[in-house]
């Protein structure tokens, strides 16, 4: 093997994530239908798409929660759907995950919250548990947070501590499923920008999936956008607001006419409205 060769083994692939043709069904009701995208590393990804179109269902094969029909997604070199429970759950030590509802333990103060991943995971003693959860609330503006109790926070903090809790491990990939749903506009704004910021600042991956569409363009380097199943469209954020693509400028612009029907499918509307005669 030349010097070259082995320089290019021990160098990482660009892409964390290479998704192949990826097809997943509940049931009867196909969801993916041949998605195909690159989570190149070190930058912030969004994946957007209306409600329903399967953006939290690719992040659940991104960790392995789901298999697929068809196709793969292959996570630092693994292909993640192949791994049995021990390497996956390894697989799984280098993702964070921020949920939509944040899922934080409501029985816990922020602090506990903090150390659960890092208690139940590593043998790190108490006293280096401690400056580390303090140390991952600074990130997040939080420290002086640390004694409340979940039920003590706003919207916009119990957010920021889920996402020092998606941190706690320092993961390769954070994974966010709508960080912005249901955030008053200050709390958004700070939410994506301890996004941009944790990002650049810890040399992460971040997959941000999102229906929101200003503040993705404004935190992403990429974006995807998903429709029945299959990615319509993707390129560089800063591009997106002026694509000439009928669904991304439907989507960006918020029209209520294009590729994305406002009507669910059925009979046409004059059909349904007819009056059967009655008999003479």
């Amino acid at each position: 093997m030349s010097a070259s060769q082995q320089a290019d083994q021990k160098q990482p692939a660009k892409s964390l994530i290479e998704v192949r043709d990826l097809h997943f069904s509940y049931e009867h009701n196909a969801v993916l239908k041949g998605i195909n995208l690159t989570i190149p590393r070190g930058k912030i990804v969004g994946i957007l798409g209306v409600s329903g179109c399967g953006k939290s269902t690719l992040l659940r094969h991104f960790g392995g929660q789901l298999r697929p029909s068809r196709g793969s997604v292959i996570f630092d070199g693994q292909v993640v759907h192949e791994l049995n429970n021990t390497d996956l759950y390894a697989l799984r030590r280098k993702m964070g995950m921020m949920f939509q509802v944040s899922g934080l333990f409501s029985d816990l103060s922020v602090f506990d919250n903090i150390a659960y991943p890092m208690r139940e995971h590593t043998d790190l003693p108490e006293d280096v548990i401690h400056d580390l959860v303090l140390m991952k609330l600074h990130a997040v503006g939080l420290r002086g947070a640390h004694a409340l109790r979940t039920s003590e926070l706003s919207g916009g903090m119990e957010r920021r501590v889920a996402l020092a809790r998606a941190i706690a491990l320092d993961p390769m990939l954070i994974m966010y499923d709508e960080p912005f749903a249901g955030l008053d506009p200050i709390s958004l704004n700070t939410i994506a920008n301890l996004i941009r910021r944790l990002n650049d600042a810890l040399g992460l991956t971040s997959v941000v999936v999102t229906y929101d569409v200003s503040e993705s363009l404004k935190v992403a380097d990429i974006v995807y956008f998903i429709h029945e199943g299959v990615v319509v469209a993707e390129g560089n954020a800063a591009d997106m607001a002026d694509s000439a693509d009928a669904f991304v400028h439907q989507f960006v612009h918020a029209k209520p006419d294009g590729p994305v029907a406002f009507q669910y499918p059925g009979r046409p509307y004059a059909e349904e409205l007819e009056i059967p005669r009655m008999p003479g």
